[in-house]
């Protein structure tokens, strides 16, 4: 038995491996999984000019409990409002993660309070910790030497990220006060200046860089 477990483990984290898909993670509890419907498109689009990635244009939708996860490297997740996992969700999120897979969390604004007890599911003894800004992420094609930038201001706080590692890889990142989800979306959505929509959308392609990197 713990042979033939081993065994699809490491197929799936072949699949990770060689995969450039990306997907939008759809959760429970009543948050807006959906909201930025342009965001990841114009992200893809962006990332396929810019840092020849060949990933497909229509986004994909995932539950945190489906083995399709796996077909992923990059899984993104966004909302304003609460969120919960099962825990037969949180597990199949610890194994994903755990097989290579990356989980971005972009906090739209209202996440964060349900957000932080339904990690706790995914990883008990894991914390999530603020990244530096000499953290790689910030350098992988795109240059951010003060670290994640400030794209929609909500109540003048700091943007932050944060991460949690495992085995010296960073597995999720989790992006606080900055609403990069928002910069990624049409011009005519939040009528956002180009330098900003700029500057979100090469923040985003330097976090897929690293996810399908590292």
């Amino acid at each position: 038995m713990k042979a033939s477990l081993f065994f699809i483990a490491t197929l799936f984290s072949a699949t990770i491996v060689t995969a450039q898909e990306i997907a939008v993670l759809q959760y429970g509890g009543g948050g807006d999984w959906y909201s930025n419907p342009t965001a990841l498109p114009n992200l893809v689009n962006f990332c396929n000019k810019e840092i020849n990635t060949k990933i497909q244009e229509k986004t994909q939708v995932v539950k945190p409990d489906n083995i399709d996860i796996f077909d992923f490297p990059f899984v993104h997740m966004t909302g304003h409002g609460n969120v919960f996992f099962t825990l037969e969700e949180a597990e199949n999120l610890r194994n994903y993660l755990l097989s290579g897979g990356f989980l971005h969390i972009d906090d739209n604004y209202g996440m964060d309070q349900y957000l932080r007890k339904e990690l706790v599911k995914i990883f008990p003894k894991e914390e999530l910790k603020e990244l530096p800004s000499n953290h790689p992420i910030f350098s992988s094609k795109y240059k951010f030497p003060d670290g994640l930038p400030k794209i929609h201001e909500h109540d003048s706080s700091r943007p932050q990220a944060f991460g949690i590692e495992k085995e010296g890889r960073l597995v999720l990142l989790y992006t606080f006060e900055s609403d990069l989800g928002d910069g990624w979306e049409s011009e005519e959505v939040h009528n956002d200046p180009p330098q900003v929509r700029l500057k979100a959308l090469r923040m985003g392609a330097n976090i897929i860089k690293y996810a399908f990197e590292n």
